[in-house]
């Protein structure tokens, strides 16, 4: 891997723990909500909103990808059904924003980062949310590609084309890291780019996939595969 000029980066799992993140925010929301708008939380238990969230997204398969616009349309839906209008939506989904980017990097996280940006251009690459001002490292990349902006999410090849240009480099000259053996590692290679998996709980590698050009259990792993070639 001595040709590698650009480095891009999932999120979610990779730097750190999604799970528990996303199951605080919408806590969180849903005490909110049943603190300022009773009604819905009276009509709406959490498993009632998830299959609200599953109408959301078979009627909008073509904007799968936004999960900020699919968040937003049950907001939306579920206040009209208990006799508001939507004009909370922003309000509610602050509060869930502020929660979701209240994340805990993994310990290697930030020094691996500071670490590869003196050799590296570093690229996120992320189908979600994350908003990386507010989780305090948007300084150590050199740009952010989200599924909303490339208009697909991994792994389908317009986000990965879209992180490549933005690091500068060719494709084959680029390496993908992340957690997911098909959204990240088979989206990337798909792609043409180089990919890495982060494998922190020892998994095995999934049989209907080509392997990965390697495999790190984080990313504080990165720095020694890269410079042993």
């Amino acid at each position: 891997m001595n040709d590698i000029r650009t480095i891009t980066l999932d999120l979610d799992d990779t730097l750190w723990e999604i799970h528990p993140v996303i199951r605080r925010a919408e806590e969180r929301l849903y005490a909110w909500i049943g603190e300022h708008y009773p009604r819905i939380t009276e009509r709406f238990a959490p498993e009632d909103i998830h299959e609200v969230r599953l109408e959301v997204f078979a009627e909008y398969r073509d904007r799968s990808h936004d999960l900020t616009f699919m968040r937003r349309t049950v907001l939306s839906r579920i206040a009209t059904a208990a006799g508001y209008d939507d004009s909370y939506v922003d309000d509610a989904f602050a509060v869930f924003e502020e929660a979701r980017n209240d994340v805990t990097l993994y310990p290697e996280a930030r020094p691996a980062l500071v670490s590869l940006r003196e050799r590296y251009v570093l690229i996120a690459v992320t189908n979600g949310n994350a908003n990386l001002e507010k989780i305090g490292i948007r300084d150590l990349f050199d740009g952010v590609v989200s599924a909303v902006m490339a208009g697909a999410a991994k792994p389908a090849r317009p986000i990965f084309d879209m992180a490549v240009a933005a690091g500068g480099a060719s494709a084959a000259q680029t390496l993908h890291v992340g957690d997911h053996p098909f959204y990240d590692v088979h989206g990337a290679r798909d792609a043409g780019l180089r990919a890495v998996w982060v494998n922190r709980k020892g998994d095995d590698w999934p049989d209907e996939y080509p392997v990965p050009d390697a495999e790190v259990q984080n990313i504080g792993e990165l720095q020694r595969l890269l410079e042993e070639g």
